[in-house]
C-alpha cells in the first residue's frame, strides 16, 4: 500500500525521511550575513525578545488602564490597536464613524486623547508599536508631540509604526489615498525620522494581514519582501542613503500552527531580505538585517472549544522564538469571540514567559540549525518565494502587481483552497471538523460600552471651542500647500497637532489634494 503523501500548508511535499544530503551546508553563524540563523550573535542569551501585548479599545482612559495592567504583569513593550475610524482618517463625530468608535481598538481624535492614552507612562522608558497605516504619519506625530510635552529626548524614543500601505491594498483595506501619494507620505516619514527620531522604526512591513487574509506561508514572505523592496526603491529615488534608512526598516509576520514550516519561513525571510538589500546597494550589515515582530495567528483561533486556542498559541509562540523573532505578541484564547478579556490577555503573556524562562528554547541561538528537515525546508520555502517575487518583478513590482490585482487574486485562491480542505476533511481543525464536542463551554466575552461615541463627540466639541481655530486653519492651509508641492509633510503635521488639529481634519485636508483610492 503506497504511503500517503504529506505537505506543508504551502503545498511543499514533506519526505518521509531527511538525511545529510538534503540539507544546505551551514556556512554562517548567527549574526553573520545572510543572517539565516538570526540577527544577533548570541540571540536570546544576550536579550530576550520584547514581549508585547496588542491592546486598545473603547476610550483612551479605558485603554490606559489596560496598559498599566500589562506593564505591571511584565510586558516590556506596548502595542496599540486603533479603532476603524482612526485607521481610515475619520474623527469620532464623522457620520461614517457611527457604530465603529472604540470597537476594534481605541479612538484617538486629537493630541488630548494621546495624552490620556499614555497618562502615567513615560514614553522614553518604553517601546511602543502602533498598528496604523493610512494615518500612520498622524499617529506618529501625535506620539512625537506627546513626547515633547513629557520632556522626552526625541533622539531616544523608540518604537514602530506599521505604516505599510501596500498590504492594505492587497489584503486589509484600511487605505485612504491612492498608491503614489501614499508612497510619498511614507518616504516623507523615512526622511524626517532619520533626522528627528533616529531610533524609531519607520515601517513594519507586514505579512501578518496577508496571512490573515488567506495566503500561504510562502506567499506571506514573498509578498511582504516584494513590498519591502518597493519601499526601499521609493526611498532610493528620493535620494536617501540605504545604509541609514535600511537600519530602521522592520517586518511583521504571522505565526501559524505548522511548527517547522513557520520556523523555516522566518529563517528563509532573513536570508532573502539580506540578499535583496545587498542587491539594492546596501553595504552596512545592519541595513541588511531583517528584524521582525511576530503575532500569533488570529485566523487559526476557533470559536469552537476556545480553550484549545491556548495550545495553538503556545505552538505558535515556539515557532516564533525558534525562528528568531525580535518581538512577540500572543493572542488571547477568546479572540475568535471578542476582544481579549483581562484573564485571556494574562494567559497569553504567561505563555511567552513560560517559553522564555521554563522551556530552555532561548538558551542557544538557532537551536534547530543543522536539522536535515529544517535546513531543507528553509531552502524549499526560499526557492518557492523567489518564484513569486520573480512574477511580481515581471509585472513591474509590487505597486503594479497590486494595481493589476495579482496579489489579491493569489491570496483569494489560497484562502479558497484552505477552506475547501477544511470542508472536505483533508485538513483537520480540532474541535471544528474533527473531535467535536457536544459540551458547549460558554466563554465570557469582552463588552464595549455603546456610549463611547457620545463621549468622544463631547470631547471634540469642547476641544474645538477652546483651541485657537485661526491657527488651526493656517496649519491646515500649510499642509495643503505642501501636499501640492514636494515639501516634507511631517514637520507641518507635527505643528498642526501641537495646535490641536484633529486626525480627521488633517486627513480631510490631504483628501482634497490626493483624492481617495477606489
Amino acid at each position: 500500500m503506497p504511503i500517503e503523501k504529506k505537505y506543508t500548508d504551502s503545498g511543499i511535499e514533506i519526505k518521509e525521511l531527511y538525511t545529510a544530503k538534503d540539507a544546505r551546508p551551514m556556512v554562517e553563524n548567527p549574526g553573520e550575513f545572510p543572517f539565516t540563523r538570526g540577527v544577533q550573535e548570541d540571540m536570546y542569551r544576550g536579550k530576550l525578545w520584547t514581549m508585547r501585548q496588542y491592546a486598545g479599545f473603547s476610550t483612551a482612559e479605558e485603554s490606559n488602564k489596560r496598559y498599566h495592567y500589562l506593564l505591571s504583569q511584565g510586558v516590556n513593550g506596548l502595542s496599540v490597536a486603533f479603532d476603524l475610524p482612526t485607521q481610515i482618517g475619520y474623527d469620532s463625530d464623522h457620520g461614517l464613524a457611527d457604530g465603529e468608535v472604540g470597537k476594534v481598538g481605541v479612538a484617538i481624535d486629537s493630541l488630548e486623547d494621546m495624552e490620556i492614552l499614555f497618562a502615567g507612562i513615560k514614553v522614553e522608558d518604553i517601546t511602543t508599536s502602533m498598528t496604523i497605516n493610512a494615518t500612520g504619519f498622524i499617529l506618529l506625530a501625535f506620539y512625537v508631540a506627546l513626547a515633547k510635552k513629557q520632556g522626552a529626548d526625541l533622539q531616544k524614543i523608540s518604537g514602530t509604526i506599521q505604516n505599510d500601505i501596500l498590504k492594505e491594498y492587497a489584503a486589509r483595506g484600511t487605505y485612504i489615498y491612492p498608491p503614489k501619494p501614499s508612497m510619498r507620505i511614507i518616504t516623507d516619514i523615512f526622511e524626517w525620522c532619520t533626522k528627528e527620531v533616529p531610533k524609531w522604526n519607520t515601517i513594519s512591513i507586514s505579512g501578518y494581514h496577508i496571512r490573515e487574509a488567506g495566503s500561504t506561508a510562502v506567499q506571506e514572505i514573498a509578498f511582504t519582501l516584494s513590498n519591502g523592496k518597493a519601499y526601499v526603491q521609493a526611498a532610493l529615488q528620493k535620494g536617501m542613503d540605504i545604509n541609514i534608512f535600511g537600519k530602521r526598516l522592520s517586518f511583521f509576520f504571522n505565526a501559524h500552527n505548522n511548527l517547522f514550516e513557520e520556523v523555516a519561513k522566518f529563517r528563509a525571510a532573513r536570508r532573502m531580505w539580506a540578499n535583496i538589500m545587498k542587491g539594492l546597494g546596501a553595504t552596512d550589515p545592519k541595513a541588511m538585517m531583517l528584524r521582525f515582530h511576530t503575532q500569533t495567528g488570529g485566523a487559526t483561533l476557533t470559536a469552537q472549544q476556545p480553550l484549545n486556542n491556548v495550545t495553538r498559541v503556545a505552538l505558535q509562540t515556539l515557532a516564533a522564538v525558534l525562528g528568531g523573532t525580535q518581538s512577540l505578541h500572543t493572542n488571547g484564547y477568546d479572540e475568535a469571540l471578542s476582544l481579549p478579556t483581562e484573564q485571556a490577555a494574562s494567559i497569553a503573556l504567561r505563555t511567552q514567559q513560560i517559553v522564555a524562562f521554563e522551556s530552555g528554547v532561548p538558551d542557544t541561538a538557532d537551536p534547530l540549525a543543522g536539522s536535515y528537515f529544517v535546513e531543507n525546508l528553509t531552502s524549499e520555502v526560499e526557492a518557492e518565494a523567489w518564484k513569486i517575487i520573480e512574477k511580481i518583478d515581471a509585472l513591474g513590482g509590487s505597486v503594479a502587481a497590486i494595481e493589476q490585482g495579482f496579489m489579491q487574486n493569489e491570496i483569494a485562491r489560497s484562502a479558497y483552497e484552505y477552506q475547501r480542505q477544511i470542508e472536505t476533511g483533508d485538513k483537520v481543525i480540532v474541535g471544528v471538523n474533527k473531535f467535536q464536542s457536544a459540551d458547549n463551554i460558554v466563554v465570557p466575552g469582552f463588552k464595549i460600552n455603546d456610549s463611547i461615541r457620545e463621549e468622544q463627540c463631547n470631547k471634540l466639541k469642547i476641544l474645538k471651542a477652546k483651541r485657537d481655530n485661526n491657527k488651526v486653519a493656517d496649519c491646515l492651509l500649510q499642509i495643503n500647500k505642501a501636499a501640492n508641492g514636494t515639501t516634507n509633510l511631517m514637520p507641518l503635521v507635527v505643528e498642526a497637532i501641537e495646535n490641536y488639529c484633529t486626525l480627521g481634519e488633517i486627513s480631510d485636508e490631504l483628501r482634497k489634494v490626493f483624492g481617495e483610492y477606489q
